[in-house]
């Protein structure tokens, strides 16, 4: 069941909004038998439909029986119920379907964790409508509750109990993730966060850079925890590329904060790996969601790469009209075909080389492991061996400046020249060569 509210000029129209809902269902497992639409000023109060639509939507279970009615919009507890009544089948929300196939592909124990908040979040307020026995007294419990609570007091308090301990054990995810970016910082190595609206192919692109066999199905939210993988760039220099969840509209903001420990991947990439679906009919507002969701997050700053994906979809001259409009940051390519990959790899290397910082450092001769991340991905302009260390002066990416930063030195006049905040590890303009 679908809404358009009227002067909301920036919704999706409600249509479309419908065969995305659709499409979530079926990825839920749920066989979708008929669908509705309606146009309202604002929200009906008791049924967030008008009581027309509603005797509508009861009258079809009788030609068509279904136990499930889904809801585009966000409900109130107070409509679910109302709505569950009048029709007489369970209703839910987008909210609620999302949740639910968020639970089924959540796989590791940080996702399990995270969806497991969520569906708490959404459910406290909602506890009224799991039990018929609410009026009743329970007894009370030493030390627990007074003789006259009630049963919901009761079941919330236990919900509160059982939400915070899993906000602890998240914390303590986030914290160990936390320490898995610092060494991956250490190591030198950049990171590439892969990014987009659901479905969009990021998972077969990833398998497609890196050979490797991460799950993915023509479905919406087919992965939905993080995965990395080590991806060699033209000229030797290595990256990590991790995948996120992605992105949809509606998807309400309790619910991206749940999944932040997720998402801060996305917050630490030195670049961001924008995968579009250029395919879609909606393919701009995928596109607006996906830019809003990462302005929401925090990661205005940092450098986008955009992936124009399934062009092997278009027809020859779509296609064709596709590779002559990308730009230098977009790149046309299909992860199902591996056209437009090295085109992209190196699209992804200029990107990173224009984030080097330059340095000058000292570095000891037991200290002598520091200098292969600096060869191997970053570029080494003067190097001498003196009696204290080998000196350098180098362009390095911003993840080694931390285990340098002991070392550095003074620079020669030709480093000079930049600045001294060029030698302290601000960016500078790149030298020509001679």
């Amino acid at each position: 069941m679908g809404v358009t509210i009227r002067n909301e000029g920036d919704s999706w129209p409600v249509d479309d909004s419908l065969e995305e809902l659709a499409s979530l269902a079926e990825t839920a497992g749920v066989e979708v038998v008929g669908e509705f639409t309606q146009s309202l000023d604002h929200p009906h109060v008791t049924y967030f439909i008008g009581p027309g639509k509603v005797e509508e939507i009861k009258a079809f279970r009788a030609g068509t029986p279904y136990d499930l009615a889904i809801f585009d919009d966000d409900l109130s507890p107070s409509q679910q119920r109302n709505l569950e009544r009048e029709i007489g089948a369970r209703v839910i929300d987008r909210r609620s379907l999302i949740l639910d196939i968020f639970a089924q592909h959540a796989h590791t124990r940080e996702g399990a964790l995270q969806v497991e908040v969520a569906q708490y979040e959404y459910m406290m307020p909602r506890l009224t409508r799991a039990w018929t026995h609410l009026s009743r007294q329970a007894q009370g419990g030493v030390g627990l509750r007074g003789p006259g609570e009630t049963q919901l007091e009761v079941d919330r308090r236990r919900m509160r109990v059982r939400l915070a301990q899993l906000r602890r054990e998240l914390e303590e995810v986030r914290r160990h993730r936390s320490l898995h970016r610092d060494r991956r910082r250490e190591s030198g190595v950049p990171i590439v966060a892969i990014v987009g609206y659901t479905n969009a192919g990021k998972s077969t692109l990833l398998n497609r850079l890196s050979g490797s066999k991460v799950y993915a199905a023509d479905q919406l939210f087919a992965t939905l925890d993080p995965v990395t993988r080590r991806v060699e760039l033209p000229g030797g220099a290595e990256v990590l590329f991790t995948d996120t969840v992605g992105f949809v509209q509606k998807l309400p903001p309790d619910l991206v904060a749940a999944f932040r420990a997720t998402l801060e991947e996305i917050a630490e990439a030195d670049v961001i790996l924008h995968v579009v679906d250029i395919t879609h009919g909606n393919v701009e507002r995928q596109v607006e969601v996906v830019n809003s969701t990462l302005a929401d997050l925090g990661v205005g700053e940092t450098p986008v790469v955009v992936a124009l994906n399934k062009i092997d979809m278009l027809s020859t001259e779509e296609a064709e009209r596709a590779r002559a409009e990308t730009l230098d940051r977009i790149v046309a390519v299909s992860a199902q075909t591996g056209e437009g990959m090295d085109r992209l790899l190196g699209v992804l290397a200029d990107v990173l080389g224009e984030q080097g910082h330059w340095v000058s450092a000292l570095i000891p001769y037991d200290k002598q492991g520091l200098l292969s991340p600096v060869f191997r991905k970053g570029a080494v302009h003067v190097q001498e061996h003196r009696p204290e260390g080998t000196y350098i002066e180098a362009t390095v990416p911003l993840a080694l400046l931390g285990s340098l930063e002991p070392y550095f030195q003074a620079a020669s006049e030709e480093a000079e020249e930049a600045g001294p905040a060029a030698v302290m590890g601000a960016e500078v303009p790149a030298r020509e060569e001679d």
